[in-house]
């Protein structure tokens, strides 16, 4: 479609953006769009683009396979694979499988079918392309920068991440990681196979590695290369998976420059492994040289530079890719660049054969010189002009322009006479010229406008520069239009003055007092006689230079001016006075002016019709260029994308050019080729076409009717308002939105000779954020103002009536104010509503209720109330709103002005409405306005906002008013129940309630907020509650171990003492069992009570000493040490007498309140109760771990005698509790003989040969064993009647009716087992008998019951036996296995 074109720029910072095929056609990424690119070693030409992704393209690639190398596959930022026909341009298919952007893709060199990619999350994908089949593999939890497919073996893949790893892996294999290779410190950005297989291709000595005899490296893998910001490139074995060869990049200082430090952190290092040259890998550098690697080189510099031969042959900026393709006898290497452009070179000479620049931003401006043949200039958003010699021998002869601009260039115009001066404009309003020619910077105006230039114009200078002599003055001004709506005249010899604001001549010239409408656009006639002035009202004048009188107004269009041209008259002078003009509206008018410029009157003249209309285009007009060629020709650009060639004086379209992919911005036509047309647009390309290969006439039907429809589905658009976009305020014309579209990839540039680098966020590394902003009128919609509603509906649609009708309005209007109305006429009703606004007060009130009418029925009740309140009926505009629920602050505020009453009835009002919309705290202060304040409170608490509603309350009522305490507890119980438990604290507190503060802070349970509700509760008097918080603060630090803490929240209640002591005591034998051979846990922290205590006293003393030395507590002490006292405190706390699964920590704290209440009974003389406590201690540590239980019995009766505790005489007769827990003793050492006994070579006698004193006379006790039979024989009765119950219950009511048959069921089942017939009563009867025989044994059995020798399952009672038998030889033995039992 097109003959040549500027393409966008690549890509930055992708791995792998670009790609050759096997025929030669080359493949980019530019942002959402493919490039393709025939090339050859003399010439390039873009032939195609590959249009579908909806954000940045990060990587592309050819398939390399014969039959199938015109398929490629793109990857975006958007997160799909994408598949195209590189012939037909067409989109294939697209593979999903990627939930994140992705970062790199690659077709396999080995397998046709197997493309690759690799996302930023680190997820790798393989697609199948022809049965389209997606498998995912996640080998690293690291962002993917690169990744490459092995030549060799179809299932190897390396992949590269950002933190510097790189990682071979399978995909045949479920993606099994092969090697990771470590080395690079930095992310990894290329990676590149070499094309040979096998490792032994370098000679030399190489890092880590076995040599043969010939030199190589050994090894069966391949070599793979690597490119890091590191700064080095490495050659990796991937049969070893180590490193074998390390390059330093080196820094190339470029001749009479001095060396940035900012050149190194901006590094991308890409490597490539051409095909057929297996010792050579291409390296990008520091400053965009290509570097040649000659790995088989054993010199110290192993590298060449590309195009030495010449300057400026070098990329000026880093180098993103590079690729190479063989065509016929000669290699070449593609490469792109920061600098936006393509390079090709010669493999073999390493010089450059052509360079193909790109654009990196909107083509704003383009525009041929009247001098130079065929010399293009350019104003692009990437902050740089270029200048095209078409006619060159060269297809893309360009220089690049950047130095003093530092903005986007929005406008260009060549000076008509003196060659090679081109004036720019900026998108910050600087205004300037360059000499092309000259290679020096360029002349800044020293006057900036306040916004974006839209137009340059040369035209003869107008006053005052046009007073004074002609000697020394300029020929022509330079004339520049910006969106601040202003038109400056410079003096382009002295741009160091300031420049000339026209509109000061225009208003002096012509009279004009008012202010003029703001100015668009400008365009000198070639004579330089006139100048048409578009402006942002629709209105174009013409004004005659140089005094700039006004000849004529065109009142044509209705949408601000985009652009106007006046015609050549080269080819028929009769239509130099065409004025051909474009705005907003889409329509393109011309104006024939022949007559106004040849015979001007003394007045403007105002035209309202055009001399032909131009209708086609389907959105705004921004371009417009009449041939050279033809005297009727007209081309030009819109929004709708396309390019419109028109027959003007038959008004009919010849040809349209649909190539663009998006807004077209500017056109030019060729002045060498009557057939050729150049436009550039918002794509970022510019497109040489020619007119009569044009498949369509006329612009696509329906398109902005589309456009709009998806922008709707979208959210992105609205319907375009009259007169351009409205920024800040402001209109501006069609080439300020196209700035405030563009995305922010454009260039700023410094003052060194080099163009200016730009590390954007959008180039710089492909993410998520990255949106597509191009797409048209989408910042622009989202900033237009809504026109307001008219509050006088009906008298402003009577001013768009007709003409005549209007005309005599003002007859009718005259005749009601100086005579009588004329019949059927009253100002203000009917027909003649209109009249009321400029009649007597009457009148306006009439009008004021028609209106009111056409308001409610339309449904607008809010004009409806101003209207009554500007006629002064504000209870009347106040009560409408009401019903109609549209109070606001507004009337709110007026309402005063109604009195008291009414503005108290319509707070009420108000407030119901702000309780409907859930605004209660501005609902509640409008109470507050109206002196409602308990109305106030009550309405915040009933929404339960009792924050608001207690700050209101402290703020305006007493401190002791009874509704603050009562809003306290009501939040109290709401944060209470929610689970806020110290807020609620904070509430009980401020309402007097401390002891439920207390309370409160305790519920969680824990340690902290137990001590700190203790704590509270003695601040404020609670001293009970305070004892009991503190004593069950101090029982979860015992649990925990913590003694020292524990003793620390009890010390400061001295009615605690007594459990300090079972605590202290606990502390004690936790330590001991917890001794090497103990069975309990280290404890924690300890209280430091015991460290003082001699470790070589008895557990009795060593208790008592503690407890005199630290807590004062002796036999004799008083006041709160008394032991009486003590004793008291103790006895009301409750143990579980079950210890089954309850863990041996706890066993033991349960245990020590037993003993703490035995040392005090001791110090106290009772014996008898002394013997019970020690008994129970016993008991539960027995029932839990019968090694602790040894262990304690050693520590409380080392010598096995329960005497050490008793304060009787050797003389008195041992009470009954004092046998039993003496039998405990005896039965623990009987075991422990009988267990050494059991041990090798243990014969279980003392070491002289005797049998020990076991004290059996305790432990074989007649009367224990009796109340051990008759207590198991009452266990089994028990049982037997347990079942009968449960077999009675299961017979339900039929139990009662087959009483009869019951007894002889059972008579027979037990005459079967040959036992009497066990019934109910027969149970009964023996129940009874084993309560009369164990009444009958004394007390001392029955109370406390004795150690049991043995029980069946333990399995040693017959050894135990045979011991009692050997140690008894003369003693009969009456005891059978069941008194054992």
């Amino acid at each position: 479609m097109h003959a040549r074109c500027l393409p966008a720029a690549p890509n930055w910072y992708c791995s792998r953006c670009s790609d050759v095929s096997t025929s030669g056609l080359f493949g980019f990424g530019a942002k959402c769009t493919i490039y393709l690119v025939q090339v050859s070693a003399s010439s390039c030409r873009v032939t195609g683009e590959l249009v579908g992704h909806k954000d940045l393209v990060t990587s592309f690639s050819f398939c390399q396979h014969l039959g199938q190398s015109h398929i490629c596959v793109s990857s975006s930022c958007d997160g799909s694979v994408r598949f195209w026909d590189s012939e037909t341009k067409k989109f294939l298919k697209e593979s999903s499988g990627h939930q994140n952007p992705v970062s790199a893709v690659h077709w396999s060199p080995v397998d046709k079918n197997l493309v690759v990619s690799g996302d930023e999350k680190g997820v790798v994908v393989c697609h199948w392309f022809h049965t389209g089949d997606t498998s995912s593999f996640f080998p690293e939890p690291r962002t993917i920068f690169c990744l490459s497919c092995s030549p060799h073996i179809w299932s190897h893949v390396a992949i590269g991440y950002k933190d510097g790893m790189i990682v071979l892996i399978d995909v045949s294999k479920k993606g099994e990681v092969l090697h990771r290779l470590r080395g690079h410190d930095n992310e990894i950005q290329s990676l590149c196979w070499s094309p040979e297989p096998g490792e032994g291709i370098l000679d030399g000595p190489t890092e880590d590695s076995e040599a043969d005899d010939t030199g190589g490296v050994l090894g069966e893998g391949c070599l793979l290369a690597s490119g890091s910001r590191d700064q080095t490139l490495r050659i990796w074995s991937t049969d070893r998976g180590k490193s074998i060869v390390t390059l330093k990049l080196p820094y190339l200082k470029k001749r009479g420059s001095v060396m940035d430090t900012g050149v190194r952190e901006r590094l991308w290092l890409h490597v490539h492994w051409p095909k057929g040259r297996r010792t050579q890998v291409i390296s990008s550098s520091f400053s965009g040289e290509l570097l040649l690697w000659e790995l088989a080189k054993t010199a110290k510099q192993k590298w060449s530079v590309f195009g030495t031969t010449s300057d400026g042959q070098n990329h000026n900026r880093i180098v993103f890719n590079t690729s190479s393709v063989q065509l016929q006898e000669q290699q070449l290497l593609l490469s792109t660049s920061m600098d936006r452009e393509v390079k090709c070179w010669d493999m073999n000479t390493l010089e450059l054969c052509w360079t193909l620049p790109a654009l990196g931003g909107f083509v704003y401006s383009l525009c041929f010189s009247p001098l130079g043949s065929g010399t293009l200039a350019l104003g692009v958003g990437d902050n740089m002009i270029r200048v095209w010699s078409t006619q060159s021998s060269k297809q893309y002869d360009t220089l690049c322009f950047w130095q003093g601009i530092k903005s986007k260039v929005t406008a260009l115009a060549w000076h008509p006479q003196k060659e090679g001066a081109l004036a720019f404009g900026t998108d910050d309003g600087k205004v300037g010229i360059y000499g092309v020619f000259t290679h020096k910077p360029p002349q800044i105006s020293s006057s900036y406008h306040k916004k974006t230039v839209y137009t340059l114009a040369w035209g003869p200078p107008v006053p005052p520069l046009s007073f004074g002599s002609s000697k020394g003055k300029s020929a022509f001004s330079l004339y520049s239009c910006a969106g601040e709506g202003t038109i400056l005249q410079h003096d382009p010899h002295q741009l160091g003055g300031d420049a000339f604001n026209i509109d000061k001549l225009i208003k002096n010239t012509n009279n004009i007092q008012h202010k003029l409408s703001p100015h668009t656009d400008l365009n000198w006639k070639p004579d330089g006689k006139a100048v048409a002035i578009g402006n942002e009202d629709g209105c174009i004048e013409v004004y005659e230079a140089p005094s700039l009188r006004l000849l004529c107004s065109i009142q044509q269009h209705h949408k601000i001016i985009n652009c106007l041209r006046w015609h050549h008259g080269l080819h028929n002078p009769d239509l130099s006075a065409l004025l051909a003009s474009g705005s907003s509206n889409a329509v393109v008018y011309i104006h024939d002016l022949k007559q106004v410029l040849e015979s001007p009157g003394d007045s403007a003249v105002v035209m309202s019709e055009p001399f032909r209309k131009l209708s086609g285009h389907t959105a705004k007009i921004t371009g417009l260029s009449w041939s050279h060629h033809h005297a009727d020709r007209l081309v030009t650009v819109s929004y709708d994308g396309t390019a419109q060639v028109w027959d003007v004086l038959q008004e009919t379209p010849v040809s349209n050019y649909r190539g663009h992919h998006g807004n077209v911005l500017c056109v030019d036509w060729s002045p060498e080729d009557p057939d050729v047309v150049w436009t550039g647009g918002k794509d970022f390309t510019v497109h040489e076409w020619r007119v009569s290969k044009q498949e369509f006439d006329k612009p696509p039907k329906g398109k902005k009717m589309v456009d709009l429809k998806d922008k709707r589905k979208k959210g992105k658009a609205k319907k375009p308002s009259a007169g351009g976009a409205v920024v800040n305020g402001e209109r501006r014309p069609a080439a300020a939105v196209a700035l405030s579209e563009e995305e922010d990839d454009d260039t700023s540039s410094t003052n060194s000779s080099l163009p200016p680098i730009v590390l954007n966020d959008i180039q710089k590394k492909p993410s998520p954020a990255l949106k597509n902003k191009d797409e048209p009128e989408v910042m622009v919609s989202s900033l237009k103002k809504k026109k307001p509603r008219s509050m006088l509906v009906l008298s402003t649609s009577m001013d768009h009536r007709p003409k005549d009708e209007l005309l005599q309005d003002c007859v009718t209007l005259a005749s009601v104010t100086h005579h009588s109305p004329p019949n059927g006429c009253v100002p203000g009703q009917g027909d003649h509503v209109h009249l009321g606004l400029f009649s007597d007060r009457e009148a306006l009130y009439r009008m004021f209720e028609a209106e009111e009418e056409a308001h409610i029925e339309a449904g607008h009740f809010e004009t409806t109330v101003y209207l009554r309140l500007w006629s002064g009926d504000l209870q009347g505009a106040l009560q409408l709103a009401t019903e109609r629920g549209e109070l606001n602050d507004h009337l709110l505020s007026l309402a005063p002005m109604a009195g008291f009453s009414v503005w108290s009835a319509a707070v009420d009002s108000y407030v119901k409405q702000l309780c409907l919309q859930e605004q209660f705290v501005k609902a509640a202060s409008h109470l507050l306005s109206v002196n409602k304040l308990h109305e106030a409170v009550g309405l915040l608490r009933s929404h339960k906002l009792y924050r608001e509603a207690i700050a209101l309350v402290k703020a305006r009522l007493p401190q002791d008013d009874p509704v603050l305490k009562e809003l306290y507890q009501s939040w109290a119980a709401v944060l209470e129940k929610d689970g806020h438990f110290s807020a609620a604290a904070k509430c009980y507190l401020a309402a007097g309630s401390s002891f439920d503060a207390a309370k409160v802070i305790s519920r969680k349970k824990e340690v902290s907020s137990l001590r700190a509700a203790a704590h509270l509760a003695q601040i404020c008097g609670e001293a009970s509650l305070s004892q009991s918080l503190s004593l069950r603060c101090a029982k979860e630090l015992v649990l925990a171990q913590d003694w020292s803490s524990a003793q620390d929240v009890l010390h400061q209640h001295t009615a605690l003492l007594a459990h300090r002591l079972h605590f202290s005591l606990a502390e004690l034998l936790s330590q001991l069992l917890s001794e090497p051979g103990g069975l309990c846990a280290s404890s924690g922290a300890s209280s430091g009570l015991w460290t003082s205590a001699e470790n070589n006293l008895a557990f009795r003393q060593r208790v008592e000493q503690v407890w005199d030395e630290k807590f004062g507590v002796t036999r004799t002490s008083q006041g709160p040490q008394c032991v009486k006292s003590l004793q008291q405190q103790l006895q009301s706390v409750e143990i579980p007498q079950s210890m089954a699964n309850v863990p041996l920590k706890q066993v033991v704290v349960s245990s020590c309140l037993h003993l703490t209440r035995a040392f005090l009974c001791l110090m106290s003389d009772e014996d008898e109760q002394t013997m019970k406590e020690l008994w129970w201690a016993v008991c539960l540590v027995k029932d839990a771990h019968f090694s602790a239980f040894s262990r304690l019995c050693h520590l409380l009766f080392p010598d096995g005698d329960v005497g050490a505790f008793s304060n009787q005489r050797p003389s008195e007769e041992p009470s009954a509790v004092a046998l039993t827990l003496q039998s405990f003793t005896r039965y623990l050492r009987l075991y422990e003989l009988w267990w050494s006994s059991s041990l090798p070579n243990g014969n279980g006698t003392e070491p002289n040969g005797s049998v020990p004193d076991l004290g059996l006379d305790v432990l074989l006790c007649e009367s224990a064993a009796a109340a051990q039979d008759t207590q198991r024989a009452m266990s089994e009765i028990q049982d037997k009647l347990n079942s009968l119950m449960t077999k009675h219950r299961s017979l339900g009511p039929e139990a009662e009716e087959e009483k009869g048959d019951t007894t002889p069921a059972q008579g027979q089942e037990a005459t079967a087992n040959g036992d009497e017939p066990e019934t109910f009563l027969s149970l009964s009867v023996k129940m009874a008998q084993c309560q009369k025989r164990l009444s009958e044994l004394p007390d001392s059995v029955t109370v406390c019951s004795y150690a049991k020798v043995a029980r069946p399952e333990a399995g040693w009672l017959w050894c135990v036996c045979g011991y009692v038998r050997f140690a008894l030889r003369e003693l009969p033995l009456k005891w059978s296995v069941g008194s054992f039992q």
